[in-house]
Parts: C-alpha cells; structure tokens; sequence
C-alpha cells in the first residue's frame, strides 16, 4: 500500500506532530509539506491513477453523528458506493491541524477525484492532554494511519506504528515543561512613619 502525507507548513513546525515519525515507519511513504500541488502525480512523484487511490475524508461533525456504519473503515467513491479494498493502491492523509487540512482539502482540488476513506474509530487520540483534540474520536495522522492499515489487513504494521507512537509520547511526556508555580503574594511592608525633626535648643 502506497502512502501520501500532505503536511500543511504550519504544522510541519509544530514538535508533537505525527507525520514525521509516520513517513520514517512506513518503506515507500512520500511526504510532501506545502499548501498545494497539480495533481496526485506531480504531488507523489510518478505516475498515478486516481482511482486506484482514496483521501481520508474530512467531513464534518454532523456527518460523524449521521454515520451508520460501524465498521472502522470503509471506502466509497464520489458517487457514495463502496470500493472493494483490494482494488485501492494508496492512501493520501492530510496533516494539520481542522483548519489547516480543510485548507489543504480546499486548495487542492484534484483531491475531489480520488475514492474516500472513511474512518470510524473506537476511541480517541493517545495525545490526551498533550494535544487538544477538536472533537470527540479525533485522531493523530499517525494513528488514522495505523487505523486504515489494520482496516486493510496489514495489523503487524499498525501496530509497529501504535508502538512508535506510545514511545514518542512517553518521551514527550517526560520532556514537558513543568507549569511554572503561581508567585507567592507579595507582603507590602508598611509605610514608614514619618519622624518630627530634631530641633535644635
């Protein structure tokens, strides 16, 4: 399974971000940091089908409500009707934070030819407070990652990639700056009493 992660700049800077260690799991990943690119093709570097390849939708939060699949994955094309798994040859996976992959969904109108990849996870991002999520069930690129490839079979490199994660959290974790504790209140001291001035006899 080919893999395309579009990182938005902004996010490319931010130090908690998955992409990264994603594209360094997976032999073959193209990560690409830009707002936007001609084609499916200019943006992997060769020759692709469309077709062959889905996005992972963005929606919007009434859509996750509405959804009544259970199934943690599924693939459909724009017209809505679900494409069998093993006809899917790659992946694309937008990075960033809500505002900046609807940026890169938006700029990036080629992404609208491409199937969908609907994700319906159990449960929410491993970040927990480290990084605040926008909704419930919200996932990290990385585990939306990890999340298709179980989705399509590959478990052993799902998993592999949930170990990464929890290891590179832990380290964060540990290298989180500690908050600062509120300054103690300060003791005004009083104001010193005037003294009447030595006269001389």
């Amino acid at each position: 399974m080919q893999l395309l992660i579009l990182q938005h700049p902004r996010e490319a800077r931010n130090p908690l971000g998955s992409a990264r260690l994603l594209s360094l799991s997976i032999a073959g990943a193209v990560h690409c940091v830009g707002l936007s690119w001609r084609s499916l093709s200019q943006a992997f570097g060769e020759k692709q089908d469309p077709s062959e390849w889905a996005v992972l939708y963005l929606g919007t939060q009434k859509d996750s409500e509405s959804k009544q699949s259970t199934a943690p994955l599924e693939i459909r094309d724009r017209k809505g009707r679900v494409v069998p798994k093993a006809t899917l040859k790659g992946i694309v996976l937008l990075d960033g934070n809500w505002k900046q992959s609807k940026t890169l969904w938006w700029r990036n109108p080629w992404l609208l030819k491409l199937n969908r990849l609907l994700l319906n996870p159990t449960q929410g991002s491993k970040y927990g407070s480290l990084r605040r999520q926008p909704r419930g069930r919200c996932l990290s690129t990385l585990e939306a990652g990890a999340v298709t490839l179980d989705g399509l079979g590959d478990t052993k490199s799902a998993q592999a990639l949930l170990e990464h994660f929890d290891a590179f959290l832990e380290k964060a974790r540990v290298n989180r700056p500690a908050k600062a504790s509120p300054p103690a209140p300060s003791r005004r001291l009083p104001a010193p009493v005037a003294q009447p001035a030595a006269s001389a006899d």
